[in-house]
């Protein structure tokens, strides 16, 4: 596993068939059909493959069904796990697209609206599906045969895939999907292109089809040649290569946040004296940046290097950035106080800030000394998922919807422990009088975020309630509780 310590992001993506439907598990009687116009929860499929022989594959549903063919064509999605019936092999095509054969049957699986079946013995245009990836479109991308991850290098302008941990807001990657192709976007949205080179606009040459093998990804480009990392500093370019190898082989892996925080002495907290942590720097570099990994079930979190050390507890209530491994002592929780958090360590104690300077976990309640400001730094662009679907403008008036299958990409700003998010049009978001959410604001509103769980953040409008998705798809700024429908993938 490579130094982020991440494993790789589950593939899900939704399949669109030759009308442009999307492959869809209904509810009730554990039915499928293709006749969705666009990609939600219902389209959401799972790829999961035999471990004993890659080539085979299963399709897992939204409600954790598998997609299953009998000797007759029939096609179901009721199966509780794996059988005979379920075992499906990829087929890809030139153009990206797949097809799906059954291994026990040899036939192809196919159709339109309700009429889905597994029957066809040669590939026709009815047996083939696009594949429309549903993972959350920002992450770290990891070359497979380096072993490195990708970042942009501004001065070379270039991806350059040279480094061990995807530190800052460089290695920050956007997947961007249109019309069947996928573009790749660095964090200041300029777009990759074949060439390497990267260009303010998208267009042919920069426009990629997925494919995967073995589980990983491989980009091809519009002259069927794969992006590949190459040279001394990994430029990301496409290659001679017509079939993808290991070298044209990529994981997307989950981005966490990486925050810099501030004490209440103005300065922040840093590593450059040694190990042990002290609020006494005046500029932010790597040596003052730090990314949480928050546990998935505990909601407890850790703190790490860009060294890849995590902090931890050492006698009388010492934070150092000693530990190599997780343990009992490098768990902290946060505790979101508006515009400011407070740390406790595994002892119970909160960490406060000494006159020199020094992090300590000594204290029992949360004062001035207790406080920190906490900057997320590597989501300039945000993209928002909640569990309906993706935050984007509303066609017709000033609002958000929050159950778009497409998203717009948001900038976020920070100022001094609050936030701003602004639209493409260079226009603010703010909570109105009836508690919509509205993105026309010519000021800026002061947000807060909050890091809450894994891969998800809540926003809290200037009002102290949460921003949330109500049934009727509209982003509201009225929650009283923390809830789903006020969580936001990030």
């Amino acid at each position: 596993m490579p130094a982020n310590g991440n494993h790789p992001l589950k593939l899900q993506f939704g399949l669109i068939n030759y009308e442009g439907r999307y492959l869809t598990a209904e509810a009730f009687g554990f039915k499928v059909n293709a006749s969705a116009s666009s990609l939600k929860k219902k389209q959401i499929w799972t790829l999961e493959q035999d471990s004993q022989d890659t080539q085979v594959v299963f399709l897992r549903s939204h409600l954790g069904r598998y997609l299953a063919s009998d000797k007759d064509g029939n096609v179901t999605c009721e199966a509780d796990g794996y059988n005979s019936d379920c075992r499906f092999l990829i087929v890809p095509q030139s153009d990206g697209r797949w097809a799906l054969q059954s291994e026990q049957y040899l036939r192809f699986f196919g159709g339109s609206q309700d009429y889905l079946s597994c029957f066809a013995q040669i590939i026709t245009d009815a047996e083939l599906w696009a594949v429309h990836l549903a993972l959350h479109p920002q992450a770290n991308l990891l070359s497979v045969a380096r072993k490195r991850y990708a970042h942009l290098s501004k001065e070379d302008g270039e991806i350059a895939v040279d480094v061990n941990i995807p530190w800052g807001v460089e290695a920050l990657l956007t997947l961007v999907y249109l019309d069947g192709k996928y573009c790749l976007k660095t964090c200041d949205g300029r777009f990759l292109s074949s060439d390497g080179k990267l260009l303010k606009e998208s267009g042919r040459a920069t426009a990629y089809t997925l494919e995967l093998k073995c589980g990983k990804l491989a980009f091809k480009d519009c002259e069927g040649k794969y992006l590949s990392p190459m040279g001394p500093t990994g430029t990301l370019r496409s290659g001679r290569c017509s079939k993808p190898g290991k070298d044209e082989l990529f994981d997307l892996e989950e981005s966490h946040p990486q925050v810099v925080l501030t004490a209440a002495n103005g300065r922040y907290v840093s590593i450059r004296q040694g190990v042990s942590l002290a609020a006494n720097q005046e500029d932010e570099t790597d040596m003052e940046t730090f990314q949480m990994e928050i546990h998935k079930d505990t909601k407890m979190c850790t703190f790490r290097t860009s060294q890849g050390n995590y902090w931890a507890l050492v006698a009388h209530g010492g934070i150092q950035s000693t530990a190599t491994e997780v343990s009992v002592n490098t768990m902290f929780s946060v505790e979101w106080l508006s515009h400011k958090v407070a740390i406790k360590a595994s002892n119970g104690k909160y960490i406060c800030i000494k006159k020199n300077g020094q992090l300590l976990a000594v204290s029992d309640s949360i004062g001035e000394d207790e406080q920190l400001t906490l900057k997320l730094i590597n989501r300039p662009l945000l993209i928002l998922r909640g569990e309906n679907g993706f935050i984007c403008h509303h066609k017709n008036s000033n609002t958000l919807d929050a159950s778009r299958s497409v998203y717009d990409i948001f900038t976020l700003q920070f100022s001094n422990g609050a936030y701003h998010i602004k639209g493409i049009d260079g226009r603010f978001w703010y909570v109105n009088s009836a508690g919509l959410v509205c993105a026309d604001g010519e000021a800026p509103e002061d947000l807060s975020v909050e890091l809450l769980e894994r891969g998800r953040l809540a926003i809290r409008g200037k009002n102290g309630k949460y921003l949330r998705g109500d049934q009727g798809g509209n982003l509201k700024g009225d929650g009283l509780s923390l809830s789903s429908s006020a969580l936001w993938e990030y």
